[in-house]
């Protein structure tokens, strides 16, 4: 019996036909299928398929009429796969995954029609594929350049303020990496940490920045007091086994204290409660701390939290900036005194006003970072201004 989700064909059933419309493909689930096509008016076998093979998705792809026909060669069992169904994956896929398939979807069509001696259909979206190949090119330009930009040291360190909210004074700074290229100019660090989370740089660019970060910590040294430096760590770069070890090492050959460097793990990273577990551990070994960023963005599990021994939480920036509205403020009022119960310090990310400052100094949050604290500075001038703040304490 046929339906949306089940198809079944007799022996000498067609399925489809030479010059069909193509609105779906089929998985095969049971039985074998034909696949013919006309050469010179005479037609020619391609081949048989059978159970666990999908059939019909380049026509469906491409949107082109069918270019071959298939026949049920005994009982067959098909799911049918509509058109929407590949629209979706397709539209989310890696720009790079959908020009690597229209590449080989054009490929088939022409060996087809030299082989059939027929024209090649242009009924398929040329405009997007022409879209998917653009954007794959771009990215893989991209990510060519970011390369070469480890290479030459062209990745700058910046360096954010954090303020210790009771004293008034600049406790740390968060290290941002930002990239001007000769070319493209200022590159989002949004696209290329993006894109270095897809790949295996995210690894190397890691390392840069924890060398610029301890470089630049050295140069904290002559002074009376020195700040600490959060650092973000990515899920990829905790898969590596020995990544505790080598941050460690950077740390001794830059002769700098363990407790001026503290990392900093996403909520989709902590989700992983074993491999964050064993990390705090072992930065705590260290003298290192360890804070979780953007708490409250989604995916906040408390039965987890009150299980990992963190030493921060930052409250994410869309909190901060909703603290005029009675029920946000409350949110925060209850996140503090659970961050306070569970010996955690509040790090409220993106003040950016006198009024949100002064709402959190009420609440009695710790630390306070965003565009009022202070905007992301070169290394010199996060130096010059942890100086001036010192000297006027």
């Amino acid at each position: 019996m046929d339906s949306a989700y089940r198809i079944e064909l007799q022996a000498g059933n067609v399925l489809f036909r030479e010059g069909d419309a193509p609105t779906t493909a089929f998985l095969i689930e049971e039985g074998t299928l034909l696949i013919t096509t006309r050469q010179n008016g005479s037609v020619v076998v391609l081949g048989e398929l059978g159970h666990g093979v999908l059939i019909g998705e380049m026509a469906v792809l491409d949107e082109a009429p069918r270019n071959t026909t298939a026949t049920a060669l005994n009982h067959c069992v098909l799911t049918p796969i509509d058109r929407a169904q590949f629209a979706e994956r397709l539209e989310s896929a890696d720009p790079l995954v959908r020009a690597l398939l229209f590449s080989q979807l054009g490929r088939y069509h022409n060996a087809l029609a030299r082989f059939s001696g027929a024209a090649r259909s242009s009924a398929g979206d040329e405009t997007a594929m022409r879209s998917a190949v653009s954007l794959a090119h771009d990215k893989i330009r991209l990510e060519s350049q970011l390369r070469r930009a480890l290479d030459l040291h062209e990745l700058d360190l910046y360096l954010q303020p954090i303020r210790h909210i009771a004293s008034g004074r600049i406790a740390g700074f968060e290290a941002l990496t930002r990239w001007h290229h000769s070319e493209r100019g200022p590159v989002s660090p949004a696209a290329f940490i993006a894109l270095a989370e897809e790949t295996s740089l995210i690894v190397p660019v890691g390392e840069y920045v924890l060398h610029e970060v301890c470089s630049a910590l050295q140069q904290f040294a002559p002074l009376a007091a020195t700040p600490f430096v959060a650092l973000n760590v990515s899920g990829r770069q905790l898969q590596e086994p020995d990544f505790v070890e080598r941050m460690v090492a950077q740390v001794r050959a830059h002769a700098i204290a363990p407790t001026q460097l503290k990392l900093e793990i996403t909520e989709s990273v902590a989700l992983d409660f074993d491999k964050v577990t064993a990390l705090i551990a072992s930065c705590h070994r260290e003298g290192i701390a360890v804070a979780l960023d953007d708490f409250g963005t989604g995916y906040s599990n408390l039965g987890l939290l009150h299980r990992l021994q963190l030493d921060a939480l930052k409250l994410d920036k869309d909190f901060i900036h909703q603290l005029h509205d009675p029920r946000c403020l409350a949110v925060v009022r209850a996140v503090i005194a659970m961050a306070r119960a569970l010996d955690c310090a509040i790090v409220a990310e993106g003040v950016e006003t006198a009024a949100q400052l002064a709402q959190l100094t009420a609440l009695d949050c710790h630390y306070a970072q965003g565009y009022f604290i202070g905007r992301p500075q070169t290394v010199d001038e996060a130096l010059a201004t942890f100086a001036a703040d010192r000297a006027a304490a």
